[in-house]
């Protein structure tokens, strides 16, 4: 059962969110959950344990930030996990963040796996989500199962059809991968194209301690364009998302692809997001450690907009993600699921 949207008052912009580089934060990405059904290899161990859910925000806290974010100038948020879709209570925070749809906030999207997909979908567009991104490596299935550790290709793209279905607009995420999808991805460009779902790589990037080594997965996204472009023709486009994707078209198919390349050439000049874990800790930039913790501030009282403020001036210049030897640490020890995609 859905919870329907209290009426929300027009929201009224205060000072931007600015850091101490003039980079103004308009994109909140919003973690609900650190639980996943899957056990992507990159992403974390195969025996992974989860918080005690007293430990995450609720819906209450998590209204109470995004509508802290959105006073402050925050026109995008995407909610992520985990995957925010296996949380129980997923569709209350979904109605709640909508009403703010109109009323400060331009955009309500979210990142899944898409094994929830097809259950979700209709009340997804039903408030006034418009586009997802589904995180999906593979269109093989015995590849996609070893890279997820048992995942269902089949429930998966039941879930995407389901989507489209409803008129939202599919972008699917492809973490490159060395021995497990590289030589797959010319294939999976073209099945998506020929679905009118564009697609957006994304080097693997060292977050947390995980059985496989970082330099054994990583595959810089330059080599990756060059073997691209003996399949394709491939333009630059002016086209952006908010999201740090430089895109462009692919000739043959008619298509976008887009390249996220955190450690070959960094984002960071431009970087107008920042990410609040589903335990209220926000982090002002994904490869630094420093956060300031927003549940702490909500449960003892404190001054929530104070709080942005001062975080602000610790937003880092740029991230420390490194992948140049074998063996190498983790940039930070926190696992990607535990920080929201």
């Amino acid at each position: 059962m859905t919870v329907a949207a209290a009426p929300k008052p027009a929201l009224k912009s205060d000072a931007p969110l600015v850091d101490s580089f003039g980079r103004v934060v308009t994109y909140l990405r919003l973690s609900v959950t650190d639980r996943c059904d899957l056990r992507c290899t990159y992403c974390m161990s195969e025996k992974m344990t989860f918080l005690p859910k007293s430990d995450l925000l609720d819906a209450d806290e998590l209204e109470t930030v995004a509508r802290a974010f959105i006073a402050r100038g925050v026109t995008k948020i995407r909610v992520t996990g985990g995957e925010p879709l296996v949380r129980r209570n997923i569709l209350e925070i979904m109605t709640r963040l909508s009403g703010y749809l109109g009323k400060g906030l331009d955009e309500l999207t979210l990142t899944t796996n898409g094994t929830q997909l097809a259950k979700h979908a209709a009340d997804l567009a039903r408030l006034g989500v418009k586009r997802i991104n589904v995180s999906l490596d593979s269109v093989n299935p015995e590849t996609f199962s070893r890279v997820t550790r048992g995942g269902k290709l089949a429930q998966v793209l039941d879930g995407i059809a389901a989507a489209q279905s409803h008129g939202l607009k599919i972008k699917l995420n492809v973490v490159v991968l060395k021995h497990d999808n590289a030589a797959e991805i010319p294939s999976i460009i073209d099945w998506a194209h020929r679905r009118d779902i564009d697609v957006t790589l994304i080097e693997a990037m060292p977050l947390g301690e995980i059985e496989a080594d970082r330099f054994d997965q990583y595959v810089p996204l330059s080599e990756v364009r060059a073997n691209l472009e003996k399949h394709f023709t491939l333009t630059a486009e002016d086209y952006r998302t908010g999201g740090p994707s430089q895109y462009w078209r692919v000739a043959e198919t008619g298509g976008r692809l887009g390249f996220i390349t955190p450690l070959s050439n960094n984002f960071c000049a431009g970087c107008n997001r920042v990410r609040l874990t589903c335990t209220g800790k926000l982090f002002l930039c994904l490869g630094q450690n420093d956060d300031a913790d927003l549940r702490h501030v909500l449960r003892t009282g404190g001054n929530l907009d104070a709080a942005l403020t001062e975080a602000m001036t610790r937003k880092p210049k740029a991230h420390d993600f490194l992948i140049d030897a074998p063996g190498k640490a983790p940039a930070v020890a926190r696992h990607m699921s535990m920080t929201g995609g």
